[in-house]
């Protein structure tokens, strides 16, 4: 049996294991493997693993030191298939994004600054750059105290600020996929943007 570290984390709305990426294998077939294994996957209750039985509670977040100028870690966000043997490493996670900057601070990758630091993150799965801010009062990530609250989440907490770069068409290399700012599906009304991941913009009905 291989050991491998981890930090368990919820960010956002969602909640999984943060790695880091070194500890896995390089080789992308056996990264998915260990993944699969760790979260438990294929089973829908994810008995044998660390899933959380859901889409939002099968997520892992990979983090290693970035080699990139400017930059402090790389991140590379999967979503595990919880009844399927698959990683889907093409879309990114934003709530899971926000668990970089203490994940990297607790490792020592980052120094903590009083009151707030910065983490510069490169996302691996868009190509994109992110400036992620959290409280860290005398040095400590505070994690708990403050009245910033988000539907899905009982109770409130700090909050985590992020600015994001370059993230128009980071999936598909397009801001609008189809070409078009505007496109009638099934008679309805819609825009399809691709900015971090693929969303259909509408207008909500009364």
């Amino acid at each position: 049996m291989q050991h491998i570290p981890c930090i368990f984390m919820r960010a956002g709305t969602s909640w999984g294991p943060f790695l880091d990426l070194r500890d896995l294998p390089a080789d992308t077939e056996k990264r998915d493997q260990a993944l699969l294994s760790i979260m438990g996957s294929p089973d829908k209750k994810q008995i044998d693993g660390i899933g959380g039985a859901t889409t939002v509670t099968s997520k892992v977040v990979m983090v290693q030191p970035s080699e990139r100028e400017g930059v402090d870690v790389d991140y590379l966000f999967a979503q595990v298939f919880i009844d399927k043997p698959i990683v889907d490493t093409n879309p990114t996670c934003v709530n899971m994004m926000t668990g970089v900057c203490p994940f990297a601070i607790e490792n020592g990758w980052v120094e903590a600054r009083h009151p707030e630091t910065v983490v510069k993150v490169y996302n691996v799965n868009t190509g994109s750059y992110i400036e992620i801010l959290v409280q860290t009062p005398n040095g400590k990530v505070n994690y708990a105290d403050g009245d910033f609250m988000i539907d899905g989440v009982p109770g409130s907490g700090a909050p985590v600020l992020m600015t994001l770069y370059e993230i128009a068409g980071g999936a598909t290399g397009k801001l609008f996929p189809t070409g078009n700012q505007r496109d009638i599906i099934q008679g309805v009304d819609l825009s399809i943007v691709d900015a971090g991941n693929i969303m259909c913009l509408m207008k909500a009905e009364d």
